[in-house]
């Protein structure tokens, strides 16, 4: 499906003036209204024209001009800003959003913004929404209440293996040599977290299951047990 050009749309020779060139009062308001319009001309260089909104080759070609990678955690964090609901694309409403809280109208303003927009989710609670949203960012089909093992190993290691690279390194090894469960859902993907908050590791000492953890933390835990002994 045809994407709109990146070639920029010659300069207007029109002399027609508006309202922001001859109320010099309104000032501010003529500043945000020709943000919102820079931001969604920026829309529109990405986007696929037929659906109204930036597809999948549309973020490729985003993630191309930002300079990073659309496996990067970045990206995933730009989607939470915007509220995106389906993965993989970007509506015209959630691109005006997530752009104007950025105060990001310009390619150049937006990689700048990226880096702040990281360390504002590394506080809570704001990255426990926004690691709750990444595994409903997974939820790609209608009633999917589920992310298989292989999906939830990728986004352990993107949203929390910065913070706690031994426990995800072998939270995932655990979960590819485990057979009992095939899919997790959204309370055993929150009690990941939860386990790498709060328990002592590798150790292990804090660790009570009678505490109403997920059986397959139980699970991990035993693992972990029987590889110290």
């Amino acid at each position: 499906m045809p994407r709109a050009s990146k070639r920029k749309a010659a300069p207007s020779t029109s002399t027609s003036v508006t309202s922001c060139d001859v109320v010099p009062p309104r000032a501010g308001k003529c500043k945000s209204r020709k943000v919102v319009d820079r931001i969604g001309s920026l829309f529109e260089l990405y986007a696929n024209q037929s659906l109204n909104m930036i597809d999948p080759e549309g973020i490729e070609a985003l993630c191309s001009d930002l300079g990073v990678d659309h496996t990067n955690v970045r990206i995933l964090m730009l989607a939470w800003k915007m509220k995106a609901e389906k993965q993989g694309y970007f509506s015209r409403d959630e691109w005006q959003r997530g752009l104007k809280d950025l105060h990001a109208d310009t390619i150049s303003k937006l990689k700048k913004a990226l880096p702040g927009l990281e360390k504002e989710l590394m506080a809570p609670p704001k990255f426990e929404d926004f690691y709750a949203y990444a595994f409903r960012y997974c939820l790609t089909e209608e009633r999917q209440k589920s992310v298989d093992i292989e999906t939830v190993c990728e986004l352990l290691n993107l949203v929390l293996g910065t913070l706690y690279r031994l426990q995800v390194d072998l939270l995932i090894k655990y979960l590819k040599v485990q057979s009992e469960y095939r899919a997790l859902n959204m309370d055993q993907w929150l009690h990941f977290y939860r386990f790498c908050k709060e328990i002592s590791f590798p150790d292990l000492q804090n660790y009570d299951s009678d505490q109403a953890w997920p059986v397959i933390i139980d699970n991990f835990v035993e693992w972990m047990r029987d590889k110290q002994s």
